[in-house]
């Protein structure tokens, strides 16, 4: 099916911007300026596939996922037509958060490094991951523009429990959790000792070195095979700490060591084109000893025995914890269900009792790890849903079905108004 909203336009950008896909890449579907190839299409259907234990070749499923694409499609060009904005730091910050929960994913940022062949730095910089990014977050702010005109009445939350009680499965069993989070802090002779071996590597660069031939030698970061060299990125692509310096620069400076969470850089500025710089860097990360990992798991059993003691843990959340989302509300990490529990502390929280607080538990956080405690504040066994206890939940679900509804009725008046095709 096809509609006309400048459908002459969409079709010659649409086939000039194919025209550098690959033969073997088919386009199956064009939706306004967008066009969904045929790896594209498979690479959906095998996740959506893998997560819902189906059949990948099943036509059903390749039909329903394609309409699902066209959708998104379809909620992009009038988040576009919209002018709805997102910015280079929003993208950045998603990406981040992104990055984060693939490297736990995976078992670490080196097999993540592995599966997609490039490095974590690498894949911040890289554009087609920047710009798939932007597309979701524009879809995503259109979306809840609508959405936050919609509410639901108490009415209409017993109407869905009356109708939807017997199909809706059990609560599972939740636990309040909080905690104390600490990191371990390296020796100021560590430091010390780190930032003078950067700087004399620096300095021998500034005498004449090969400052991709140091990199290859002394950067642990995976852009060392390639002299240390990062490519083009604009600004919120990299640390905050990185880009103070990286982008004041003149064009082949050498910086002083520049710590940021990763360790100390040495930065060089290669290239600047408008808005966008090259730079290269030599990475020496700040290692950690035990000494270091048993102070910070001998303050949080200090902490641990002033809790058991009678100290209010939300107080000492504000004071010690160094987890920043958390720290300011007393450490709390929210209702979290059974099975949605962090696989590193799952183990003590699903034997616990309500009110017991566990030993200093090594975490991992995104590249780096820390110590923590944690507090099981109350449990709520798996029962029935019911309207007593229950009613912000059910009035939760109840909005997600009438926004489920809206959204078809908005879709279908989109493929009214904004060419599609499928090629199919």
């Amino acid at each position: 099916m096809r509609t006309i909203r400048n459908s002459f336009l969409t079709i010659i950008i649409v086939l000039f911007s194919a025209s550098a896909q690959t033969s073997l890449d088919k386009i199956v579907a064009i939706v306004d300026r967008e066009v969904i190839t045929l790896s594209d299409l498979n690479f959906t259907i095998q996740q959506v596939a893998l997560q819902n234990r189906m059949d990948p070749t099943s036509l059903a499923l390749r039909d329903q996922v394609l309409d699902g694409m066209i959708n998104d499609k379809l909620v992009l060009a009038q988040a576009i037509e919209d002018s709805i904005i997102v910015t280079d730091e929003e993208v950045t910050e998603r990406l981040e958060q992104q990055i984060q929960r693939l490297t736990y994913q995976a078992g670490g940022q080196e097999q993540l490094e592995k599966i997609y062949g490039m490095s974590i730095n690498r894949m911040k910089r890289e554009f087609q991951f920047r710009e798939m990014i932007r597309k979701q977050m524009l879809v995503q702010k259109i979306q809840q523009q609508r959405q936050m005109q919609l509410t639901v009445s108490r009415r209409e939350v017993e109407e869905f429990y009356a109708t939807y009680k017997d199909s809706i499965p059990k609560v599972p069993t939740e636990f309040e959790l909080s905690h104390i989070y600490i990191e371990p802090k390296p020796d100021s002779s560590v430091l010390q000792s780190l930032y003078a071996k950067a700087l004399k590597i620096a300095d021998s660069i500034k005498a004449g070195g090969d400052f991709a031939d140091f990199a290859k030698r002394y950067s642990s970061d995976g852009s060392a095979s390639n002299g240390g060299d990062l490519g083009f990125a604009r600004r919120g692509s990299f640390v905050k700490e990185f880009e103070e310096i990286a982008f004041v620069l003149r064009e082949n400076e050498i910086s002083k060591p520049v710590r940021t969470q990763f360790g100390y850089h040495v930065i060089q500025l290669v290239e600047r084109r408008g808005d966008a710089v090259r730079t290269r860097h030599i990475l020496f990360p700040i290692e950690m000893s035990k000494a270091n990992d048993d102070t910070a798991v001998a303050q949080l059993t200090r902490i641990r025995a002033s809790v058991l003691a009678g100290e209010n843990f939300g107080v000492l959340a504000r004071r010690y914890s160094e987890d920043n989302d958390t720290k300011d509300v007393g450490g709390d990490l929210g209702r979290v269900a059974v099975d949605q529990l962090d696989p590193a502390y799952s183990d003590f929280v699903t034997s616990a009792k309500a009110g017991d607080i566990s030993e200093p538990r090594k975490i991992p956080v995104a590249n780096k790890y820390g110590y923590h405690i944690i507090f099981v504040r109350s449990i709520t066994p798996e029962h029935s849903i019911n309207l007593n206890d229950d009613y912000k939940r059910l009035e939760q679900l109840a909005l997600q079905f009438k926004l489920g509804n809206n959204y078809q009725v908005w879709v279908e008046d989109l493929r009214k108004t904004i060419y599609w095709e499928k090629k199919l």
